[in-house]
């Protein structure tokens, strides 16, 4: 049987990155979908962690965000910033798992895969997220799949 993929509405509210991030780890360690608070407390824990990240690796991260490094990461740290690429790689280092970005090809209306993160830390049972195309992230459950494993952070 094929499996069935449910995108599960996170909000637009500049966090939806790390709200489908924190949402599929929870899904991914076998814990219950976080609540609407929860969801928001723990994107903002993991935006700060993103970022700080970014500070740890600046050597190897200065050249890929666009403007100045440090203003970059001063905004990157309020709330209602959008998260991309960037951010979904230093996700993948701070949570040390995997992560797989996804998009809805409308010609054949199936997931596709646009971008991995955190290949180095294996590529069993990532955490998966659909990107809309138009800055907006949700996170993505498969219904049939196995969504348990080891984690080595809080979610």
């Amino acid at each position: 049987m094929p499996k069935r993929e449910t995108s599960l509405g996170i909000p637009g509210d500049g966090r939806c990155l790390f709200r489908s991030v924190v949402h599929g780890a929870s899904l991914r360690a076998g814990k219950p979908s976080p609540n609407e608070t929860s969801e928001r407390e723990l994107a903002d824990e993991l935006r700060a962690k993103v970022t700080d990240e970014f500070i740890k690796r600046r050597a190897d991260t200065e050249w890929f965000v666009e403007g100045d490094f440090d203003t970059y990461v001063t905004q990157m740290r309020l709330p209602h910033i959008w998260g991309g690429e960037p951010e979904l790689l230093m996700s993948s280092h701070v949570l040390q798992v995997p992560i797989t970005v996804h998009m809805l090809d409308k010609k054949t209306n199936c997931l596709k895969t646009i971008a991995e993160y955190g290949q180095e830390y294996g590529n069993e049972n990532p955490i998966r997220v659909l990107y809309h195309g138009y800055g907006h992230y949700d996170a993505l459950q498969n219904q049939f799949g196995n969504l348990h494993s080891k984690m080595k952070s809080r979610w």
